[in-house]
């Protein structure tokens, strides 16, 4: 055994406990100061009568703000479906009827990441494009499972990059993680066989495997990731256990796109949101639970452990949806 494993409820607790800093930084990063989705709003309600021009503005919000044409019309479908009903008679009720309806739209998603403990270990294979923050966020999970009693390995799967292994080391000798490496240029699939071999013989409960940054469009190292999926299933059959896609949310839209190809290519499980503190205003979200149904298991907000947390769909809608001093 490997020390006192918390239960659910008490886990659930120690992340309750942990949210209201965390989503109140989420607010500021991606408010800057007010809501960039309602502000001034109740300047073009004339008589506080809600109306198209109000409904069209708060279109061109979403869509600027990468929520995507398809996911903003479903919105504005049901807001103006109840404007016609006359349901929506003043600005707190089109802003009550907002949020339900983002609401609608995360919660299905909002799934955070179950380690089944009949796995041994369960192995994560980590991937995205360069640049997305894969390794840090590596490094931020497995703190969060050490703290939750369990044993992790790291896998330093990308070997194209020197530098990539030696920041997945410095988190592991941060976090008094084990990181299985070789030299720079190996077979990254070997790299992680190894790795997976190591963490059985080490009764680690916990695999993680780091993988290098490629475009989704780079048909020949996206081969290479199916390579290293099909390695991991010979140790055990179901392996990988999750697939976590790192996404970066200042790449909007485009983002989107990398989600459907590694998606198409690998399977994705489950996917983590980066760089929430940036130019993001977070639309994203939406666009990846609405059109690819695909389950959202964390965001960061910045390079700290403490930036990055369980995705809550509430908690996210209301981050968007009130000013940082509500």
């Amino acid at each position: 055994m490997f020390g006192f494993k918390k239960s659910s409820a008490q886990q659930t607790e120690t992340l309750e406990q942990a949210k209201p800093g965390f989503f109140s930084r989420l607010r500021a990063k991606l408010n800057r100061g007010t809501s960039w989705l309602t502000k001034d709003l109740i300047n073009l309600l004339p008589g506080g009568k809600i109306d198209e021009s109000v409904l069209d503005e708060l279109e061109l919000r979403l869509i600027s703000a990468d929520v995507g044409v398809e996911t903003t019309q479903r919105i504005l479908d049901g807001l103006r479906g109840k404007v016609a009903r006359s349901e929506l008679a003043d600005l707190d009720a089109l802003l009550s009827a907002l949020r339900s309806s983002l609401i609608e739209i995360l919660k299905p998603y909002a799934q955070p990441l179950h380690i089944d403990d009949s796995k041994h270990p369960f192995a994560l294979l980590v991937i995205g494009v360069n640049g997305a923050g894969k390794t840090t966020t590596i490094g931020k999970l497995a703190r969060r499972l050490l703290d939750q009693q369990y044993k992790v390995v790291l896998a330093a799967g990308d070997t194209f990059r020197a530098a990539a292994v030696e920041q997945l080391q410095v988190w592991g000798e941060r976090n008094g993680v084990p990181v299985i490496a070789q030299a720079t240029g190996a077979d990254p699939a070997a790299v992680v066989f190894d790795a997976y071999q190591s963490a059985q013989a080490r009764g680690a409960q916990v695999m993680i495997a780091d993988t290098a940054g490629r475009l989704h469009t780079q048909s020949n190292l996206m081969d290479e990731l199916k390579k290293v999926k099909r390695v991991m299933g010979r140790v055990d059959a179901t392996a990988p256990h999750e697939v976590l896609l790192v996404l970066d949310a200042s790449q909007g839209q485009n983002a989107l796109q990398q989600a459907k190809l590694f998606h198409q290519a690998i399977g994705v499980t489950g996917v983590v949101i980066t760089k929430l503190d940036g130019t993001a205003k977070g639309g994203i979200v939406f666009a990846l639970a609405d059109q690819l149904k695909l389950p959202i298991r964390f965001i960061g907000i910045g390079e700290g452990v403490e930036d990055f947390d369980v995705f809550d769909a509430e908690n996210f809608v209301d981050a968007l949806l009130k000013p940082v001093d509500a």
